[in-house]
């Protein structure tokens, strides 16, 4: 399993001098089964360039896993070369509602005024499923979807291939209803995390910037910490980067989740566009 990041930041996309290190473009990440198969991990900006580099071969299916619907994770998904070209098939997967089906949430988006094209224009094969109540498989994984704090319905989500284990989490608040000191069972999205190899997590303010944020719906880098230590996850990388967070910013933001860290236990990574992480 190869685990690619084409954007990395939250709420909005960041371009400029002072980004460039590890990218402004919100979330969007590329899972490469070992069969071949492509999974992503939303259509934030940053999927505009991987559907570039995934057009340059012969067309096939693409899974498409949406945590939720916050545009920061969809604005992307109308620039996302495959949804235009014949011949590839795209599964879309999200969130379920009681009230409106997945591709008319999504298609209120793609479509006029404020996207020029209407979704129903593809030239690509398009499903949208709600995800399933039970784990399913997408090629050789076994993929599982759970509810995790965060305004709207929003989902986190496990992949699991060949004894390896990714878990991608990028909009949580873990201890908004929870104390570090619960039960894990009591802390949202721990089932979730327990034991992955690795974990894309929230991590988008500091722990003073967390106490005037109390409901936004996204974990300071302390409780980034304290969650993936609890969920006994090998590896930690910090994920959904603030947009006024500045390269230099990034690098203090590493520097106090590695000291929270200490020693003992694997160093966190910080996600920037063109990381790159083999599980084997």
């Amino acid at each position: 399993m190869i685990v690619r990041v084409w954007g990395a930041r939250g709420s909005l996309a960041a371009p400029g001098p002072a980004t460039v290190g590890y990218g402004g473009n919100t979330s969007c990440v590329e899972v490469e089964l070992t069969d071949g198969t492509t999974i992503i991990l939303d259509a934030g900006s940053g999927i505009r360039e991987l559907g570039l580099r995934l057009a340059a071969r012969p067309p096939g299916r693409v899974d498409l896993l949406l945590t939720h619907l916050h545009l920061d994770h969809v604005e992307g998904l109308g620039f996302f070369q495959p949804l235009w070209t014949p011949g590839w098939e795209l599964h879309v997967w999200g969130p379920p509602s009681a009230t409106t089906r997945l591709r008319a949430r999504v298609a209120r988006y793609l479509s006029p005024p404020l996207f020029p094209v209407d979704l129903s224009e593809a030239a690509a094969d398009v499903s949208f499923e709600d995800v399933p109540r039970e784990p399913w498989r997408i090629g050789e994984a076994l993929v599982e979807a759970q509810p995790v704090e965060h305004p709207g319905p929003t989902l986190g989500y496990r992949i699991e291939e060949a004894g390896r284990t990714l878990v991608y989490i990028p909009d949580h608040d873990p201890y908004l209803t929870a104390a570090i000191d619960d039960e894990p069972e009591w802390i949202s999205g721990w089932a979730l995390a327990a034991g992955a190899d690795l974990l894309l997590h929230d991590s988008q303010y500091t722990e003073e910037e967390y106490l005037t944020h109390l409901g936004w719906g996204h974990a300071s880098i302390a409780h980034t910490v304290a969650f993936a230590k609890t969920a006994g996850v090998g590896r930690l990388v910090l994920f959904h980067h603030d947009p006024m967070r500045t390269d230099d910013d990034l690098e203090a933001h590493h520097d106090r989740a590695r000291e929270l860290v200490g020693d003992g236990q694997a160093p966190p990574l910080i996600a920037r566009e063109g990381l790159e992480i083999a599980l084997d």
